[in-house]
């Protein structure tokens, strides 16, 4: 046997979840413009796949839009006209400073805090890194 007959042999010995790639897919925000506010109905729906608190997120996403907002019961009502796709960017950055693992661009971390250091701790590779707000 040669060595592309082994690695096709070894290949196929494998199980199928080593063979896909995992791709963290945050959904996209869904929602409407009601006279001057901006009402969000998926919200949590995007916060429970990032694993965050929805207050944190929310307080996150409403200081980078310089925008006031809240949470009422399923939904989220940010009080000015904001596009879909400006409330997208601002979960991405979200996810790329508090969510996704800098060392092995993993989306399994929590926030834990040490001492007073809040750090984002990954549970896939181990690293701990400060959280810088």
């Amino acid at each position: 046997m040669d060595y592309m007959e082994l690695l096709k042999q070894a290949r196929e010995k494998l199980p199928e979840s080593v063979l896909k790639i995992e791709r963290f897919n945050i959904p996209k925000i869904r929602g409407h413009i009601q006279g001057n506010k901006t009402i969000l109905s998926n919200f949590f729906q995007i916060t429970d796949t990032l694993r965050r608190d929805p207050n944190d997120v929310l307080k996150f996403i409403l200081k980078e839009l310089a925008t006031p907002g809240e949470i009422k019961k399923t939904f989220v009502i940010i009080g000015s006209k904001v596009s879909a796709s400006r409330i997208n960017d601002k979960i991405e950055l979200y996810a790329d400073k508090f969510v996704v693992c800098k060392e092995c661009s993993r989306p399994d971390t929590k926030i834990v805090k040490h001492d007073k250091i809040f750090q984002v701790k990954c549970s896939a590779c181990g690293a701990k890194y400060p959280v810088n707000a």
